[in-house]
Parts: C-alpha cells; structure tokens; sequence
C-alpha cells in the first residue's frame, strides 16, 4: 500500500470516527432529555392526570413525534442545521413526555433492568455492525418488512388481547431492533467515511442529528419490548 493510499484510508478513518463522535454524543444526549422529561412527568400527578385524563392530548403528542421524525427524515436536504438540531431535541422531550406512563406501569426495578440489558444489547451490535466485514445491507428488506409485519400483528393483537401472542411480539421485536442496530450502524459507517464533520460542512452535521436520531429509535424501541417481555407490572 502507497504512502498516499495509506494517507486516504487514515483520513477515512478519522473523518468515521469524527462523525460516530457526533452521532454517539447527539443521541446520548437525546435519550437523557427523554429520560429526564419522562420522570418530571411522571412525578407530577396534575401532569399526568393532564396527559392521560385526555386521550386526545396524548394522540396529538404521538402524531407530533410522527411528523418530527418524518420531517426530519425526508427533509434532511431542505432544512437548516439549526432546524434539525432543534427537530431532534423537541422529539426527544416530547417522547419523554409519551413515555412517562412507562414508569408508572412498571416497577423501578424492571425499568433499571431492562435500561441495563438495552445498553448492553445495543453496545454489542452497534459494535458488530462497525466492525464486521459482513454486507449488512442484504438484511434491509427482510427487517424492513418485519417491522412491518410486526406493526399489523401488534394492532390486531391490541383487539385480540392474547398475552401469548403479546411476548411473542415483544421477542421478534427484540430481535428486529437488534438487527436494525447493526444494520444502521454499518449503514452510519459507510456514510461516515464520506462526509467531513469537522471541515464545517453543513450537510455532515445534519447527517450527525440524523443518524442519533435511527441510533435513538433503536435504542428506546429495543428498551420497550425488553420491557414488555420480561417486566414486572407494578
């Protein structure tokens, strides 16, 4: 290997390491705000007698967050950096928000646990999915249309009831989120070496709030059916 082939990969690897900096900062600090924002709400009885004595208010935060995520999502080439920036930390206050009933349904000590077993699960395939020589990519429609499946089956079952079907659906989606972290972050990788964090193109820092933003989703949907499959209800 040349001294200016060596040069380039060098520089690929740095310009990687400096856009999983951003990514891994941005997303950590969203899941803060969420978790910070979750447990305000839910140590205030008037909030959440607010939130849940209204079905409606909680529906339009849902539909808010769908937007948020959608906008930034396919918008990313229209929006400011500043604007992005913002997206994100409004959707991960507002999903605090969303999810503070989580810690009024079941116990401390299940939340603990299953905050532990994500990080731990997250860690390991976000880990794989940076450094295996593997294509990743071959895995995107079979995740894709499980997520899909996995959504149809979970409104049928909310008629349905059957608690067996419920953990069977909370262990495929543990499954799916697991690949999806892997696969995201190969994904994330692969983008990283392209573009220049820290040269001050505008395009790369939004790309940072994006890719915290498919890390994020990962990490809290694989802590809620962590939750759902082994949990303990208060």
């Amino acid at each position: 290997m040349t001294n200016i082939s060596i040069s380039a990969y060098e520089a690929r690897i740095e310009a990687t390491n400096a856009f999983f900096r951003g990514v891994y900062r941005w997303m950590a600090a969203g899941l803060i705000l969420t978790a910070m924002t979750a447990h305000g709400v839910a140590s205030s009885p008037s909030m959440i007698q607010e939130l849940y004595g209204s079905r409606g208010l909680l529906i339009g935060l849902i539909v808010v967050e769908l937007g948020l995520v959608f906008a930034l999502t396919l918008g990313i080439n229209r929006i400011g950096t500043a604007t992005a920036m913002g997206m994100f930390v409004v959707y991960s206050l507002l999903n605090g928000v969303t999810l503070s009933g989580v810690l009024l349904v079941y116990t401390g000590e299940s939340v603990f646990s299953a905050f532990l077993t994500t990080a731990g699960m997250f860690g390991t395939m976000s880990v794989y999915g940076l450094y295996t020589k593997r294509d990743l990519s071959t895995w995107r429609s079979f995740l894709y249309m499980g997520l899909l499946g996995l959504l149809i089956a979970t409104l049928i079952n909310m008629f349905m009831g059957n608690g067996v079907a419920d953990l069977a659906l909370s262990a495929i989606g543990v499954l799916l989120f697991l690949g999806l972290t892997a696969y995201d972050t190969q994904y994330l990788r692969d983008l990283g070496g392209q573009v220049d964090v820290e040269g001050g193109d505008e395009m790369a820092r939004k790309l940072v709030v994006l890719g915290a933003l498919r890390l994020y989703l990962d990490f809290v949907n694989l802590f809620l059916y962590l939750l759902r499959f082994f949990g303990k209800r208060r």
